[in-house]
């Protein structure tokens, strides 16, 4: 048998598209194909749970029933995997969340058993439950990514920041960016005290830009830091930029390592009118503006927003807590600390003057 390439005649023309669509469908069918095994899976596992659970209420099963389901169902089926005891025993945890077969083979059924066991571990109440299993389908999170949404409470934070959106955005577009926005922004990740700096902060964002963009949210691309914006010969440079892929438009942000002031939103302002006469398409919405402050005083940010005409949101940050409160005020400062150690060896130089 001969190993020489076979030799193909050229391809005519039209043939680069039709093999193009012609992979594109075969990918389509790949995914539908394994999301319908995985809906089969899910839905499998749902009702071997409600048979226990059904079972064990109807003919009083004791729990040592589910040990001896496991090993006869490994026995029967050893090629598959999913039988342990601990297994079943989520079945039958997975069972009684979701009493609703509807929601099991319309929602959670899209998602894999690994991103269920997720939910069914860090979430307790069914609504949470149902809104992060909805939005891990929609935007395609890994149970990793779920993970940390879930962790950080980042549904719960969306659509919190103030902002004017209702009246300076169409009613579609202004639904989509308030709830593109959060508040308040957690960066943990950053590894910083509370007492850091805007340009430590923004030096720590772009050098972590993968979870700072994993805390925006969907939709936001990354475009530069200390924008460069020449306006009648002056300089000026944004903090940072993104773009928005569904709101099809550029957002600002600006940080503030102190509380929200009014006037920080002139400035913002001003940002967003350059960037809408030298960086936005013809085809782009809006610039929104997000100012990130230290703290805000919710009914001070509001009125502020109220008398600007521009997209604009203003929301608080959270870096990182080295210690609790409660254990904060126990410790001395390292003022304290420092002072001591100068009254130590002063104490010490005396002394040894004195010997």
């Amino acid at each position: 048998m001969s190993d020489k390439p076979v030799k193909l005649t050229p391809a005519p023309e039209g043939y680069a598209d039709w093999l193009a669509d012609l992979k594109t469908r075969i990918h389509t069918a790949q995914q539908r194909a394994a999301l319908a095994v995985n809906r089969e899976l899910v839905l499998l596992y749902w009702q071997i749970g409600r048979d226990i659970l059904a079972r064990q209420a109807e003919q009083g099963w004791g729990a040592k029933v589910i040990e001896r389901l496991s090993q006869d169902l490994r026995s029967a089926y050893p090629e598959m995997k999913g039988f342990s005891r601990a297994n079943l025993m989520y079945m039958r945890a997975f069972a009684a969340a979701w009493p609703d077969e509807q929601i099991v083979q319309q929602a959670v059924g899209q998602l894999p058993w690994g991103h269920n066991l997720v939910l069914l571990s860090q979430l307790k109440d069914p609504a949470q439950r149902l809104a992060y299993a909805e939005s891990a389908i929609a935007h395609g999170w890994s149970r990793n990514v779920l993970n940390i949404h879930i962790e950080t409470r980042s549904l719960e934070r969306s659509g919190k920041a103030a902002t004017n959106f209702s009246t300076t955005l169409p009613a579609p577009q202004s639904d989509l960016a308030r709830e593109s926005l959060k508040d308040p922004y957690r960066f943990d990740f950053l590894s910083l005290s509370r007492e850091a700096g805007e340009r430590a902060i923004e030096n720590a964002l772009v050098k972590h830009v993968t979870e700072f963009l994993l805390e925006l949210g969907a939709g936001f691309a990354f475009v530069g830091r200390q924008v460069l914006l020449d306006v009648g010969g002056d300089e000026f440079f944004i903090d940072l930029l993104f773009y928005h892929l569904k709101l099809r438009c550029y957002v600002v942000i600006e940080l503030k390592g102190g509380k929200f002031k009014p006037e920080h939103l002139g400035q913002l302002s001003f940002y967003l009118t350059a960037v809408d006469e030298q960086v936005k398409h013809p085809q782009d919405n809006p610039t929104i503006g997000l100012l990130l402050c230290k703290s805000k005083n919710k009914v001070v940010a509001e009125y502020a927003l109220r008398q600007n005409n521009q997209p604009l949101g203003v929301a608080e940050y959270k870096l990182i807590e080295s210690l609790p409160p409660e254990l904060a005020t126990d410790l001395p400062s390292i003022e304290q600390i420092e002072q001591e150690l100068m009254g130590n060896a002063a104490g010490t130089a005396k002394a040894d003057d004195e010997s």
